[in-house]
C-alpha cells in the first residue's frame, strides 16, 4: 500500500515533502533515535511505551527537543487517519539539531514485514556477530554495525544476526531480544546489556501471568546445549523460535515455548494495544 502523508512535527504533509537537509550533520551523523509501532485492525499497539522509550533514548544521548508525549500520540493518531489505515508500521524519526527547538520529528507509515508463517513452527536459523552497541538502552540512528551484521545475516540466508559482546556473551538481535528457555523458566541477558525491548516487555507480561518464571544470566554458545529452546521478540515477529544458531542446532520446540507463543497470539487479540 502507498501512504500519501507524513508528519513533521506534527504537521501533515504530502510524502513528497518529505526530505533531510545534506547538511544536516545530526542526520549524517545519527544523532537521532526512533521507533517502531505495530499498528493491526485499526488497534496501534503499546503507543505509550513506545513513546516513553523514544523521550527516554533522546535523553540518553543527549537530543534536547521540545516535543511531549502527548503530543507525539496525537501526531501518530491523525496521521492514521488522513491515511486511512488500519494495518501498518508507524516508524518515528527524532532527529537533533543545534537548539532544542531544531529537533525534527518525522512519522511515517510502512507496510509491515511479517515472517512467513512456517518460520514458527519450524524456527529461524540465526548467525552471530561480534558487537555491542554503546548505548544498549537508547534506540539510536547509529545503526552501522547492526546494518553490517544484519546484511551479513541475510547473505548467510539466516532471519538475524545475533550481537555477542567482548565477553563472549549473546546479548541480543539487530532488531530483536533474545531469550533462551529451560522448563518453564525464560533467561534473558542481563538487561543493562540490552535495548529493552517494548514487545519484550509484553511478553514477559504474558509469562509471568502464565506460571513462567524469569531470570537473568550470562548466555554463551557453550552453553546452549543446556537450554530447551531459544527465541527471538520484536515488533514484527511477535514470539519467533530459532532453530539454529552459526551450526548449533536447538531440538524440536518444547511444549511450554508452544504454550507460550500461543498465550501471547490471545493477549494481543484481546488487549486493545494496552499493556
Amino acid at each position: 500500500m502507498d501512504f500519501k502523508y507524513f508528519s513533521r512535527n506534527g504537521e501533515i504533509l504530502p510524502v513528497g515533502e518529505a526530505q533531510v537537509p545534506l547538511a544536516s550533520i545530526e542526520y549524517a551523523y545519527g544523532f537521532g533515535v526512533y521507533e517502531s509501532i505495530r499498528v493491526s485492525k485499526g488497534v496501534t499497539y503499546f503507543i505509550d511505551d513506545h513513546i516513553e522509550r523514544l523521550v527516554e533514548s533522546a535523553g540518553i544521548i543527549g537530543l534536547a527537543h521540545t516535543f511531549t508525549p502527548e503530543g507525539v500520540s496525537a501526531a501518530i493518531t491523525d496521521l492514521l487517519g488522513k491515511n486511512e489505515v488500519e494495518t501498518c508500521n508507524v516508524k518515528i524519526l527524532l532527529i537533533g539539531g543545534r537548539t532544542p527547538e531544531d529537533a525534527q520529528l518525522n512519522i511515517l507509515c510502512l507496510n509491515p514485514l511479517f515472517p512467513d508463517k512456517k518460520l514458527y513452527r519450524d524456527g529461524v536459523h540465526t548467525i552471530t556477530y561480534l558487537y555491542e552497541r554503546a548505548f544498549p538502552h537508547a534506540k539510536t540512528l547509529n545503526m552501522l554495525q547492526s546494518y553490517l551484521a544484519y546484511r551479513k545475516a541475510k547473505k548467510a540466508g539466516a532471519y538475524d544476526a545475533l550481537l555477542v559482546d567482548r565477553e563472549g556473551r549473546l546479548i541480543e538481535g539487530t532488531r530483536t531480544n533474545f531469550f533462551c528457555m529451560k522448563g518453564k523458566t525464560l533467561f534473558s541477558p542481563k538487561e543493562e546489556d540490552i535495548l529493552l525491548g517494548v514487545t519484550r516487555k509484553a511478553v514477559l507480561k504474558v509469562a509471568a501471568q502464565n506460571g513462567f518464571d524469569i531470570a537473568q544470566k550470562d548466555i554463551r554458545l557453550a552453553d546452549l546445549g543446556g537450554y530447551d529452546a531459544a527465541f527471538l521478540t520484536s515488533t514484527s515477529s511477535k514470539i519467533l523460535p530459532i532453530r539454529t544458531i552459526d551450526d548449533f542446532q536447538l531440538g524440536e520446540q518444547p511444549a511450554a515455548l508452544k504454550d507460550l507463543m500461543a498465550a501471547f497470539d490471545t493477549f494481543l487479540e484481546n488487549c486493545g494495544g494496552k499493556l
